[in-house]
């Protein structure tokens, strides 16, 4: 566009140059008259020419007015197609996300009805409801009868690709705050909701299980994940299990840790030996795939002797980029069974 401004501009100055060297003359020819007879016949072809001449510059000007008003609509329409790709993108995938994440808790509540497990009343995003009601009021048993030692625990559930197989909360994003954790990690797997690495460890293993995410469009899972601080709960529910982590401290809290300043922090400090750069949150490559090993940013993908019990969750950084991942970690602080209207206590936002 510049160009043409500027090719505007070279032609109305050559239209203002010719038309002060023609006014003297082209005046009177126009004016069809003369002193003598030898004079209205010289007059005349000269003022044909120069009124001729006058008339390109004024041609050129429409030419290039066209060319700008063109390219000034075909960028006015490129830009309204951008703006509604980006609300597609951004909300409509939301509202889709939504439908699948309900679909795949509805499919996993019936699972878990059919295997006799005790369903809480917690509510997915998108779905106009969570499990079957429960009997028993949350609360009513004691959660110190529920702790479990997760090493006694066995796995007894199948997984199935791009099928869920357990579910999420983050309580201080909101009682309410929860999706069914889709096996895999594809495309379609994560359109659906948080996706499972099929190359981690399970809930409550020793080990890491890693869950990828969304941070916007096609569900968000993730989009708050910034906002995590270290000791904030992350809940998993199986099939028949709780299993209880909280966010590790942060690089920056290490040094003048004390986690007796924070009852909720209990069972959380920060970790040493090999895992003594694993921190609640850090920024990383979308090639650092090291971050989700048993041991993260070790190249070993094998679970060590006395492994740590970790969650690691990973999404995109910084927001509307794909240029970084951010990665939240934290450790298993405790564990327990499943019954009928029992509820954790971590469940609560103030937890």
């Amino acid at each position: 566009m510049t160009h043409r401004h500027d090719g505007g501009s070279a032609d109305d100055a050559a239209g203002q140059g010719s038309g002060a060297a023609d006014a003297p003359v082209a005046g009177p020819g126009a004016d069809g008259g003369g002193t003598s007879a030898g004079a209205g016949p010289a007059a005349g072809p000269a003022g044909s020419t120069r009124t001729a001449s006058a008339r390109r510059p004024a041609a050129h000007r429409s030419v290039g007015r066209s060319i700008v008003s063109g390219l000034g609509e075909l960028l006015l329409t490129l830009g309204v197609v951008v703006l509604l790709l980006v609300v597609y993108e951004v909300y409509v995938t939301d509202l889709f996300g939504a439908q699948k994440q309900a679909a795949a808790t509805e499919v996993l509540d019936e699972k878990w009805a059919e295997a006799g497990t005790a369903e809480v009343t917690v509510t997915a995003p998108g779905s106009t409801a969570g499990g079957t009601q429960t009997t028993a009021a949350p609360g009513s048993v004691d959660p110190k009868q529920q702790e479990v030692d997760p090493s006694k625990r066995t796995k007894k559930y199948s997984t199935e690709m791009g099928q869920g197989f357990a579910k999420l909360y983050i309580p201080s994003f909101g009682t309410d705050w929860t999706f069914t954790v889709i096996e895999g990690t594809d495309s379609e797997d994560l359109y659906t909701g948080p996706g499972h690495y099929v190359d981690s460890q399970f809930p409550g293993q020793p080990g890491n299980f890693a869950v990828a995410g969304h941070r916007v469009s096609k569900g968000s899972p993730f989009n708050d994940l910034g906002l995590l601080n270290a000791c904030d709960s992350i809940v998993v529910e199986t099939q028949d299990d709780w299993f209880v982590y909280r966010v590790l401290p942060m690089q920056d809290q290490i040094a003048g840790w004390d986690a007796s300043k924070h009852p909720h922090c209990e069972g959380v400090s920060p970790l040493t030996g090999k895992y003594a750069n694993t921190f609640g949150r850090s920024i990383v490559l979308p090639s650092d795939y090291a971050v989700v090993h048993p041991v993260p940013g070790s190249s070993s993908a094998e679970v060590p002797d006395k492994a740590e019990r970790l969650i690691t969750l990973t999404t995109c950084h910084p927001q509307f980029s794909d240029r970084e991942r951010m990665i939240i970690h934290g450790v298993l602080v405790r564990s327990y069974a499943k019954a009928p209207g029992f509820l954790p206590p971590e469940l609560s936002a103030e937890s």
